[in-house]
Formats: structure tokens, C-alpha cells, sequence
């Protein structure tokens, strides 16, 4: 639906996205993530034909846009924050893109009509956007991206405005509204839970590049590089020295003589090193020093959430690591000073290429 290739954006001496080439498949929700600054917005502005591209070519339904007005490309726009006109209806809120398509009067009321239920608003034609909630007046704005039918729904952080209920449910009504209509869609978010939830395919971005683009689980699971791992959710690095290889397994050891085994990476070699990423959640705690070669460390302190314990564990010879414990008993399993040994599986050690 979406190709962009060698897509270039500088501002004078400054590049905002460097050669992106990006495949976006008909009927898919594709998000844009990343820090401020990394380039996703001027990407979705590029798509929109808010910003030209200072080299490389945008398709979208296989035509080369880059020459295309905005208002030819048949795009839905949602922004952060809604630009809906303070002074008109909902009804003419919903209906201004399609009186400029030239659709007969009877066919936008049918059109209206049937964008306001799907974002579950229906009967709000006559108020003003001033007499809805936040969470409505976002869907309004969506209710007008979709009414014209667009190729492609862009998207720009338009759930970051909103309190974290309202967020919540908006995330799980915004993916059901893409589902319904099978809209190809692109979203762009700093917030990783968002995108995580919600997403077909991440794209990463840092610094105007993508540094990975993948489902949820290869981003989160299987990061190729530290800024992906550290970016999505939390995560432990350790540093390590390859000391054996052997079919997909390596054994590396680190600066306290610990052993860890994890799944090695193309490239890998012995005497290598290399630094690992362990997500708190992967790791089990033993009390008391196991035998020799085990990763061993001592609580330093503990956060009580209810649903779970998060540990800061001092490693010998090594960095903080926190785990993440679900609390399956009324109380904390370990006390601040505990000496205690660190598990987990080879594959919950992910061996980064950086």
C-alpha cells in the first residue's frame, strides 16, 4: 500500500531521515517508533505530502506521489491534537472533507452517519466539538479521517493528549476501527506500550534511521542492536567474552568468572565481546550462593507492586540487574542483603550485534 525508497529529508546542512527504505502491506497497522527527534513524524509528513522528500520516491497504490498534492492522495490525517473547527457541527466536522470531493448531499448524511457509529458516537451531529470530552472530540477527528475511505490512515500521536484511561480504551477502539475497515495504516508514538499493543509491524527509528522493523514479539524478543533492546520496555546489559561456541549455543563468561549460555548471533566468534540484554522478567531467583560459575549477585532493594516484586540485585563483579517477579505469595520472597543466584533460560539472553 505504502513503499518508501531512498526516501531523504534534510533541512540545510541537517538530515532528518537518512535513505529509509520501508514496504507497508495493504491492510496492515504499521507504527513509527521512536524518541522525539528521530524522525518518524517528518516521515509520516512526507507520506502525507506536508513535507517533500529531498531525495528517493514515496508510492502509495504503486503511483509515485512525490509530486502529488496533499489533497489528491486520498489520505485520512489524525493529529495529536484533533483540529477539528471549534464553530461547526460534528456533522460538518465529519462531512468537510467529502462536500470537497463533490459527493451529492444524500450520500454524506448516509456516509456521516455511518462514521459516527463506528466510533460509537452516533445522535452528535448538531453539538459542537466544545461540548465533548476529549476522548470523543479524538474520535470525532477519527470518524472524519475515514469517512472519505482513504487508501491510507495516518496517524500522528493521537492518543498522547488523552489521561491513561481514556488512552487505554482509545487504543483497543482505535485498532477495532482499523480491523473493521481493513485501512492501511501508519501510526506514529514515542510510547512503546502503544505500539507493542497495537501494532502488525514496528518500525524502530533512531537518529532518522530504522534500526529494526518487525512484529511485536521480534522487536521486543529479539532486538538486533542496544538501542532497540534498551528503547523497548526494560532491560539488563551485561557484558561478556565469548569462551566457546558450539551449534547455535555460546558459552560466554563475564568479569566475575559467572558463565551465562544464550543463542549466538551470525558473526559470533570465540574471544569476542559482546554485550547481552536479559529482560527483568526471564530471570529467577535461587536463594543462597549456588557452586561455582553461576551468575550471583545480593539484593539491594526491592519494590512491592502488588501484581509483582521488582529486585535491584547487585551482581558480583558486575552491574544492577533487576528482576521481575510475579508475586504468587502474600509476601516478598527476598529481604534487602540476601544472597542470591541469578537463572535463566539460553534463549532469554539476547546477544546484540552492537
Amino acid at each position: 500500500a505504502v513503499e518508501l525508497r531512498g526516501v531523504v529529508k534534510r533541512y540545510g546542512e541537517f538530515v532528518a531521515v537518512h535513505e529509509m527504505d520501508l514496504e507497508i502491506e495493504d491492510g496492515s497497522f504499521v507504527t513509527l517508533l521512536g524518541p522525539s527527534g528521530c524522525g518518524k513524524t517528518t516521515t509520516l509528513r512526507m507520506v502525507a505530502g506536508l513535507e517533500g522528500a529531498t531525495q528517493g520516491d514515496i508510492y502509495i497504490k504503486g503511483r509515485r506521489v512525490n509530486d502529488v498534492p496533499i489533497h489528491k492522495r486520498n489520505l485520512g490525517i489524525v493529529f495529536q491534537n484533533y483540529a477539528l473547527f471549534p464553530h461547526k457541527t460534528i456533522f460538518d466536522n465529519v462531512a468537510f472533507g467529502l462536500k470537497y470531493r463533490n459527493v451529492d448531499k444524500q450520500t454524506i448524511r448516509e456516509r456521516v452517519k455511518k462514521a459516527l457509529e463506528l466510533v460509537r458516537l452516533p445522535q452528535t451531529e448538531n453539538r459542537l466539538p466544545s461540548q465533548l470530552s476529549g476522548g470523543q472530540q479524538q474520535r470525532i477527528a477519527l470518524a472524519r479521517a475515514i469517512v472519505i475511505e482513504p487508501d491510507v490512515l495516518l496517524l500522528d500521536e493521537p492518543l498522547s493528549a488523552l489521561d491513561a484511561n481514556l488512552r487505554d480504551e482509545m487504543r483497543v477502539e482505535l485498532k477495532r476501527i482499523q480491523r473493521e475497515l481493513g485501512v492501511t495504516s501508519i501510526f506514529v508514538t514515542h510510547d512503546q506500550e502503544e505500539a507493542l499493543t497495537m501494532s502488525d509491524r514496528i518500525a524502530v527509528m533512531s537518529d532518522g534511521r530504522v534500526q529494526q522493523i518487525g512484529s511485536a514479539t521480534d522487536v521486543y524478543e529479539r532486538p538486533i542492536n542496544h538501542f532497540v533492546a534498551d528503547f523497548i520496555g526494560e532491560t539488563n546489559f551485561l557484558d561478556v567474552t565469548v569462551s566457546g561456541i558450539e551449534a547455535e549455543r555460546a558459552t560466554c563468561v563475564t568479569a566475575g568468572g559467572a558463565e551465562v549460555v544464550t543463542e549466538a548471533v551470525r558473526g559470533c566468534r570465540v574471544g569476542a565481546k559482546v554485550s547481552l540484554s536479559v529482560r527483568p522478567e526471564k530471570i529467577a531467583l535461587r536463594a543462597g550462593e549456588d557452586p561455582e560459575h553461576r551468575l550471583r549477585g545480593e539484593i539491594e532493594r526491592l519494590i512491592y507492586l502488588g501484581t509483582d516484586t521488582h529486585y535491584q540485585v547487585k551482581l558480583e563483579r558486575g552491574p544492577d540487574f533487576l528482576v521481575r517477579v510475579q508475586n504468587a505469595h502474600a509476601s516478598a520472597a527476598f529481604e534487602p542483603g540476601q544472597p542470591v543466584t541469578l537463572e535463566f533460560d539460553p534463549g532469554a539472553a539476547r546477544m546484540l550485534v552492537d
